[in-house]
């Protein structure tokens, strides 16, 4: 079964590098967004297993985007990663749905570590 991604960062270096760790082998297709609003467009009309969110974003940041799949009903395994990762916005976004913060930039070890905790290898 394949499995389809959606990464969103405004930072092509962080969306790329991201895209470049995903596990080798892994049957998975991979999309690309630049902001949250660009995420709910495609979270509304394509089946996503997997959303990677960042939270600091112009247009339409993380915080909102997850609020607003919550006020929606869309129902994502939801992964946030943030160069800024406080106890307090961890907190926020396990409390709006996601299933974990993750500091950027991502290490293969980390990503690999977090998908197994979360069983979504």
């Amino acid at each position: 079964m394949t499995i389809s991604i959606l990464i969103c960062d405004d930072s092509n270096v962080a969306r790329k590098q991201l895209q470049r760790i995903l596990p080798e082998g892994w049957a998975a297709n991979s999309q690309i967004v630049k902001d949250g609003q660009e995420a709910l467009d495609v979270l509304r009309t394509q089946k996503i297993d997997l959303l990677f969110l960042d939270l600091t974003m112009p247009v339409l940041d993380g915080f909102s985007v997850l609020r607003i799949m919550q006020a929606e009903g869309i129902v994502i395994n939801t992964i946030v990663i943030s160069a800024d990762i406080q106890d307090e916005a961890k907190r926020m976004v396990e409390a709006a749905g996601a299933l974990d913060l993750i500091r950027k930039p991502v290490s293969a070890n980390t990503l690999m570590n977090i998908l197994n905790k979360h069983k979504l290898l």
